[in-house]
């Protein structure tokens, strides 16, 4: 059974070399790499568990209990909702600019009003806990010299030991900055 999302926008029978996306339309948002195992493994504990909550929800409908079944669905809709938008958080680009996805906040910079697009080691979340490590961090300085939170970092649910995809992956989003921030 083929699953066309998991494929990421290559050849069903294409190998599974950890490579980076290609870029038929530049016009449209893509992340320039694949969701981490992390960040998958979080979204589909959220839907497993979504899952019990349904089941929960047509158990207590079918015992005559509706505001029960309900608050379940209602439950299920959020916990549904958190999975999905935790598999859009990272950085997306496209013609345009560049995006950071947070899990509550999206953030948009032109491509024309970003100064630069560059790795820099500094301290980082890890995991986005609150404890830090020393690590790279891909960060966009706006035209004022005003520096937005890191996009990705190589400790983040993307990236957690996977530091040769991290590498790629800022390498095509600071490619991208090079390429349209010049015009």
């Amino acid at each position: 059974m083929p699953l066309p999302f998991l494929t990421a926008d290559r050849a069903f029978d294409a190998g599974a070399e950890d490579i980076a996306l290609p870029f038929d339309d530049h016009d449209s948002w893509r992340r320039p790499y694949r969701p981490g195992p992390w960040r998958v493994a979080a979204a589909a504990t959220l839907l497993l568990l979504a899952s019990f909550v349904l089941l929960a929800g047509l158990i207590t409908a079918a015992a005559g209990g509706l505001s029960g079944a309900t608050l379940c669905l209602v439950l299920a809709a959020v916990v549904i909702t958190c999975a999905l938008r935790l598999l859009r958080v990272g950085a997306w680009v496209s013609r345009h600019g560049v995006r950071r996805v947070g899990f509550f906040r999206t953030t948009t910079v032109r491509w024309e009003r970003a100064a630069a697009v560059r790795t820099v080691q500094q301290p980082v979340r890890w995991l986005g806990l609150p404890r830090t490590v020393q690590g790279q961090a891909l960060i966009v300085v706006r035209q004022g010299g005003e520096t937005l939170p890191p996009l990705v970092t190589d400790h983040n649910a993307d990236f957690l030991a996977r530091g040769e995809a991290f590498e790629r992956a800022t390498d095509a989003i600071e490619a991208w900055g090079d390429e349209y921030r010049r015009g």
